[in-house]
């Protein structure tokens, strides 16, 4: 038996790994992931800038482009990140991208409401699905497939019933409604302004949700503790830890970027429909996974989450150039996250 503040092991034979032994060995798994994946990235751009044709692929406006395609995955997996650290998992992050931008358009448009008014209820409407899923899960202790997987579905008929199935653009509001255009043009600037070298707005609010949920994860308490409850559940119960806060906190943070993603895309696209966002589910899913996150709980990074959104969006890029069909780049996508899913199985069992 040991005592408080022994470094004895209290089984004969047991070998007692120190904390900073512990921490510097995942620092060098993170690392080995992340290094493995840029060398990935690199190898793409490689293949795809002898494959497509001269001056497509390779270039700056072409870049430019990858960038804001990946912002949308990025954000939204970012939150996603969140709740696979704590061990969860949230299927409804497509349906709140559904609901939030409907919420926007139909409150401002047809309802006639301010935009600063429509906004918020956007985002009030984020955290309360997000506060649901988290009592389902940490309070009713109902699995997170299952309720996400419903409230999903709930999200979705929500949306069809608020937006009455049609499409809704600012400057083409519907007959006997009229938008003022200062708003129009404000909102649509959240999206579209003018940077240097044309470098998209929507990489602007990428960089700063990774820079804050990267800060969160690595740097705070609130971080470790996100892994700790992810890792080993149990401990963090004998450990008391408030568990619940922190599930709470996971899904209406994913719910929440959710939602900011569907208001930039459209403040960019300048229109909006129901089904908008149900694409995102794989996409997103595989971005976390690729990024070295392991759906067991306790590990995930937000430059690791960033890079494997950027994989993604260049072999996405890729394939449009090279007109090579929906078809393969679906199976290029699925080869790629069952990859990620083997190495991460790999290095889980490198670790025993």
């Amino acid at each position: 038996m040991t005592h408080e503040g022994s470094t004895t092991p209290a089984v004969p034979g047991a070998v007692v790994r120190s904390p900073s032994g512990l921490w510097s060995g995942r620092a060098r798994e993170v690392g080995l992931r992340l290094g493995g994946l840029a060398i990935a990235i690199l190898v793409v751009i490689v293949i795809f800038t002898f494959l497509s044709k001269p001056n497509t692929f390779f270039t700056v406006v072409n870049a430019l482009g990858v960038t804001r395609g990946m912002s949308t995955i990025a954000i939204v997996a970012l939150g996603l990140t969140l709740v696979i650290v704590v061990g969860e998992i949230d299927l409804s992050f497509g349906y709140m991208y559904g609901l939030a931008s409907t919420l926007i358009a139909v409150s401002w448009i047809v309802w006639g409401w301010p935009l600063l008014f429509a906004i918020p209820l956007a985002f009030a409407g984020a955290a309360l699905v997000g506060a649901v899923n988290g009592f389902l899960v940490a309070v009713a202790r109902i699995p997170s497939f299952i309720v996400t997987l419903g409230t999903g579905s709930l999200i979705y008929g929500s949306t069809l019933l608020i937006s009455n199935t049609a499409t809704l653009n600012p400057q083409y509001p519907p007959p006997g409604k009229t938008v003022p255009q200062n708003e129009v043009d404000w909102f649509f600037g959240l999206s579209n302004q003018d940077l240097p070298l044309g470098f998209p707005m929507q990489g602007i609010w990428m960089i700063a949700v990774a820079l804050i949920v990267g800060f969160v994860l690595s740097r705070s308490l609130f971080g470790f503790r996100l892994k700790a409850i992810g890792g080993n559940p149990l401990a963090a119960e004998l450990a008391r830890l408030p568990i619940r806060k922190y599930k709470f906190a996971a899904f209406i943070t994913c719910s929440l970027l959710a939602a900011l993603a569907a208001m930039l895309d459209f403040a960019f696209i300048g229109s909006t429909q129901p089904n908008a966002g149900l694409s995102l589910l794989f996409p997103v899913f595989a971005a976390v996974i690729i990024g070295g996150a392991s759906l067991a709980g306790g590990r995930g990074t937000a430059i690791g989450t960033v890079s494997g959104a950027l994989l993604l969006a260049i072999i996405s890029n890729g394939l449009a150039l090279l007109a090579a069909g929906a078809y393969l780049s679906q199976f290029v996508l699925g080869s790629v996250t069952i990859a990620a899913v083997v190495l991460d199985r790999f290095t889980q069992g490198l670790r025993r």
